[in-house]
């Protein structure tokens, strides 16, 4: 029988078990998330994206990963040049990166991150084309990025965000988030989906294969409600998206690849081999 691997946390809001280690560089007040004025940005970043980004998110997903994504047509229920935001649970760096941009055809998906993205040296270009909007560090940087989220949804984009932050690999439920992720869709007034990565065992002549199944599941959309004030209409949107996300997780995601076990002490934290 092979061994299975048991990963220890304290805090599942903060843990991070993506093993990056990267050194956080914080956004300067100057940083630049529009460059539409520059036709040579715009030209790289569209080859960028539609030349590098959607092959490589459809190999690493089809090819490597063996996924695929369910329930898409309910993007219909929404106008076509709607910009909308796409929340997911965040268990996979790669799939989680390039996934969203093979939701919706010809609009660019642009994705909210941690600093992280564009602190390592020589690929804070290339992640901008990828599509990241690293959140801003000082107030100036954050009146770019809403002028920034604003443009894109106005655009029809698509704004992808993982509301628990850190990446947990192949962890198969939901964990508590902060209703602040909703900030956006509400007070622009702009519909939600939920994006939901199960995990299952192979089946028939794939019964050998030992990382399990990945099936992502699309729900929504869901309204942000005016009648409630900005606080109360995140509240609500938040649990609508926990609530759909859960069902997807509790129906879909049966094959517990690694054990998650919670400690009390924070120094307990590590990952070990069963």
């Amino acid at each position: 029988m092979s061994k299975k691997r048991t990963i220890y946390y304290y805090d599942e809001q903060n843990d991070d078990f993506a093993g990056t280690n990267i050194v956080q560089k914080p956004i300067k007040d100057n940083f630049k998330y529009i460059r539409d004025k520059n036709p040579i940005w715009r030209l790289s970043s569209f080859l960028t994206y539609y030349i590098l980004v959607k092959p490589l998110g459809l190999f690493i997903n089809k090819i490597i990963n063996g996924s695929s994504i369910k329930n898409r047509k309910v993007l219909r229920k929404i106008n076509r040049r709607s910009g909308y935001f796409l929340y997911g649970n965040h268990t996979s760096m790669l799939s989680d990166a390039f996934q969203p941009s093979l939701i919706k055809y010809g609009k660019k998906t642009y994705i909210i991150a941690n600093p992280d993205v564009t602190s390592i040296k020589g690929i804070e270009n290339l992640v901008m084309m990828l599509g990241a909007l690293p959140l801003p560090n000082t107030m100036p940087s954050r009146v770019n990025f809403i002028r920034c989220v604003k443009k894109r949804v106005s655009q029809g984009a698509c704004i992808t965000i993982y509301p628990e932050a850190h990446i947990w690999p192949y962890y198969t439920k939901l964990r508590d988030f902060s209703k602040e992720n909703l900030h956006y869709p509400v007070k622009l007034n702009v519909p939600c989906f939920t994006i939901t990565t199960c995990y299952s065992k192979h089946k028939g002549l794939l019964f050998f294969i030992k990382r399990p199944k990945v099936t992502s599941y699309i729900d929504g959309p869901f309204y942000p409600d005016s009648s409630l004030n900005q606080d109360e209409a995140e509240e609500k949107l938040k649990l609508q998206i926990q609530e759909a996300m859960k069902k997807r997780l509790e129906k879909y995601s049966t094959y517990e690849y690694i054990n998650y076990v919670k400690v009390d002490d924070p120094s307990q934290r590590t990952i070990s081999i069963n």
